[in-house]
């Protein structure tokens, strides 16, 4: 796994061993910086099961102002710490070594973030228990973007009901990605 592009480009990152984590792969990573990169500059970006801490490292490479990491393994976390510390960003990133609920109860008050993304463990459904915690969080307002990395079967039809609007969906071999906004956004 390496940074893409940006100001830490080429730059291989480490990864955990086991299947604790899946890493997303360059390519699909590649196809999800496209698609945000004109809401990457001075974005305040949040990545949740941040796993080894590839996507909010690109993020930072790639012009996020700052990034903060939610993971609560312990070698995910060291992980997170050494690859933000080799990339030469860990000046712009935040690591919280604990659960997903427990760092968004924390984060509270501290402004909205511009982009949040998600790869939770796939089919459990932790990503409807963060985005019914997100909806009416100040975390989020109506120009945040959110992103779901999940499986491919993983179903999104009732995110209305927790008050999202679909903006797009790409799917890959193996997963998809979702990406959300807080229902009720105007459009200029």
């Amino acid at each position: 796994m390496r940074v893409i592009a940006g100001s830490a480009k080429r730059l291989q990152l480490k990864t955990i061993e086991g299947m604790d984590t899946r890493p997303t792969t360059d390519r699909i990573k590649e196809t999800l910086f496209n698609m945000i990169s004109y809401e990457l500059c001075d974005a305040m970006f949040l990545d949740l099961f941040a796993g080894s801490g590839g996507i909010g490292i690109e993020a930072l490479s790639r012009g996020a102002k700052e990034a903060v990491f939610v993971e609560k393994n312990p070698k995910a976390v060291a992980c997170i710490k050494d690859n933000l510390k080799y990339t030469k960003l860990d000046d712009r990133g935040q690591v919280m070594a604990t659960d997903v609920l427990s760092a968004l109860a924390r984060l509270k008050g501290t402004g909205a973030f511009d982009l949040i993304f998600m790869d939770p463990p796939y089919d459990k459904d932790l990503e409807k228990q963060v985005l019914a915690h997100l909806v009416d969080s100040d975390l989020i307002n109506e120009d945040t973007i959110l992103i779901v990395e999940a499986s491919k079967k993983t179903g999104f039809e009732d995110v209305e009901t927790l008050g999202y609007s679909i903006l797009k969906e790409k799917v890959y071999k193996t997963n998809k990605h979702v990406f959300l906004e807080k229902a009720g956004r105007e459009e200029c």
